[in-house]
């Protein structure tokens, strides 16, 4: 059994103009159900965190800050969304969804976020679109459940994890693989444990060259009993932020690499759906659920 978190909360009304393409979390469940990737049994609402699982990552002032509404403008800023208490909620739920799936990917090998992947959010503040980091607080969960002990992050979105690599700078269980646009967003990179920083214009033999190559290795150095994949398609030629040139085909190879990999080797899988900034809002879904297709493929 596949389990999918969505919630119609994911989809937060942002003002007229805005680039982030929130549509999309209601047009990639509607899209894999058309399909018949999935049934509606697959889909599952996720809960809030609680402040335990909350502060088990994030620290307490940047927490009060929040629940309080009381950031600085300039923090306001840097994140890009206009702060509110129903988008607090809605961040909670994101990161919550992440976590129960990692939880039921332990027990059924797979689990998705149609939402997640906030890999900009550090311990103690927020930046681009990030407040809570989603993945890091659902692999820190994992670690103090000793659920897991050796955790993957697999951060495939064109941006650098750079807030997650912050958060894991310290913790020799938590092994953060970044592939990302070297002249993109964020232009203060922190260090993953392995950071890749793609040329502008890659080609997709190169990108997947790298990807076959990295991957292999630190699987088979770093042994992980748990992995989550940030699957950002902003690495997409049509992407208007990415700056790379990977066709859909090459995006497709690249999440069945991860995909295939962890399904033969048994390791439990969480995908998050991570960034995707296409003119046309058909070419992220597209890109996105077929990302799902492969999981469903392999695990389903």
């Amino acid at each position: 059994m596949v389990y999918i978190a969505f919630d119609p909360i994911f989809k937060h009304i942002l003002p007229p103009g805005h680039r982030f393409p929130m549509e999309k979390y209601e047009l990639i469940p509607a899209q894999l159900l058309h399909e018949g990737i999935v049934d509606p049994e697959n889909f599952f609402t996720p809960n809030l965190l609680s402040e335990d699982e909350i502060l088990g990552t994030h620290s307490p002032d940047y927490w009060n800050e929040l629940t309080n509404l009381s950031l600085s403008p300039a923090h306001i800023r840097k994140i890009g969304f206009p702060l509110s208490k129903s988008l607090i909620e809605r961040e909670t739920r994101i990161a919550k969804g992440t976590l129960e799936g990692s939880l039921k990917a332990l027990e059924n090998g797979i689990a998705f976020n149609i939402a997640g992947g906030t890999h900009h959010a550090f311990t103690n503040r927020g930046e681009g679109f990030c407040i809570l980091n989603d993945q890091a607080i659902a692999a820190n969960h994992l670690l103090r459940s000793q659920k897991s002990h050796r955790i993957l992050i697999v951060d495939l979105d064109v941006h650098q994890g750079n807030g997650t690599a912050e958060i894991f700078r310290n913790e020799d269980r938590v092994y953060t693989f970044s592939m990302h646009g070297q002249n993109n967003y964020p232009f203060h990179k922190e260090r993953s444990n392995r950071d890749i920083g793609l040329i502008d214009g890659i080609s997709d033999f190169e990108y997947l060259k790298l990807l076959n190559e990295n991957l292999d290795e630190i699987l088979n150095t770093f042994y992980p009993d748990f992995i989550f994949y940030q699957a950002g398609v902003d690495i997409l030629s049509t992407d208007s932020l990415g700056k790379l040139n990977i066709s859909p085909e090459a995006c497709k190879l690249r999440d069945k690499k991860v995909i295939s990999e962890a399904y033969h080797r048994g390791i439990p899988l969480m995908i998050c759906m991570g960034g995707g900034y296409s003119p046309r809002i058909q070419d992220i879904v597209n890109a996105h659920c077929q990302t799902f297709k492969i999981g469903v493929d392999y695990f389903g």
